[in-house]
């Protein structure tokens, strides 16, 4: 079956590497192992034999299936599961997996676990095929050089703030030298690695404030809301008139890791 990439999928810079890194070789059977409305997007725009998406959320599986673009094969499955039980996916194996932003999140749903995840992953890889790694580079006041790495680096922060209130957990981030060494540590031969910088825009600045507004009417205490809504108008400011000033928001790096196990 030859997949159409339909007019409405937007393909990411990170998911046209992933396609070059693939080359001519078939995807078959893809596993993608902390699905999202992106990556299953992107996923029906490649020729696969079939695919297993696995989420832990039951939103985002309806999120997901609501978004897809194109009719579900028979033999295409979304399961709601938790990759701390062992009896998910017990004996099978995948020629492709994808870990889209999937460190970091995993760490909501299976918190202190990101050490074993990767080691939990490698029994489902077959031998000769191929894992893929899209991720974030934690902020860091590394990254702080300008007033746009100021300002991206404080909303990430004040985002984790109002998570923690709401009583949520953030992502955890990993860098690429924590990610490269797991792999290795895991059995795994690393391909390749590649960063990419960020060019946040509009719809950034609204959606991570947006988050921060809802999630502060959680906090259970009305001064701290109506403090946060505050401060929250005042970041919305700050970032408009960055945008206005530089057209984007260029801060930080996301990267790709290709890895595989030996046949």
């Amino acid at each position: 079956m030859t997949a159409v990439k339909p007019a409405a999928v937007k393909v990411s810079a990170l998911f046209r590497h992933i396609e070059q890194l693939q080359g001519d070789a078939p995807w078959g059977h893809l596993l993608d192992a902390g699905t999202g409305v992106n990556s299953l997007q992107w996923i029906s725009t490649l020729n696969t034999e079939r695919w297993t998406a696995i989420t832990a959320s039951e939103a985002m599986a309806r999120q997901s299936v609501q978004n897809y673009p194109a009719a579900m094969r028979a033999d295409d499955r979304l399961v709601v599961g938790n990759w701390m039980d062992e009896q998910l996916l017990a004996g099978e194996q995948f020629d492709t997996i994808l870990l889209d932003y999937f460190i970091g999140a995993i760490d909501g749903f299976a918190p202190y676990w990101q050490d074993q995840v990767l080691p939990r992953i490698r029994q489902h890889l077959k031998p000769g095929g191929r894992l893929y790694i899209t991720a974030l580079e934690p902020y860091v006041p590394l990254y702080r050089n300008n007033d746009v790495d100021q300002f991206v680096t404080e909303l990430g922060r004040l985002r984790d703030a109002c998570l923690l209130l709401a009583q949520e957990r953030p992502y955890r981030e990993y860098p690429a030298d924590w990610t490269l060494r797991q792999l290795e540590r895991s059995g795994y031969q690393v391909q390749s690695c590649k960063h990419f910088g960020i060019r946040y825009g509009e719809r950034f600045l609204q959606s991570q404030l947006g988050m921060c507004r809802q999630r502060a009417q959680r906090f259970g205490n009305q001064a701290l809301t109506d403090a946060m809504l505050q401060h929250a108008n005042a970041m919305q400011q700050r970032g408009e008139a960055l945008l206005a000033k530089h057209g984007v928001l260029a801060s930080g790096h996301d990267y790709v890791i290709a890895a595989t196990v030996p046949a």
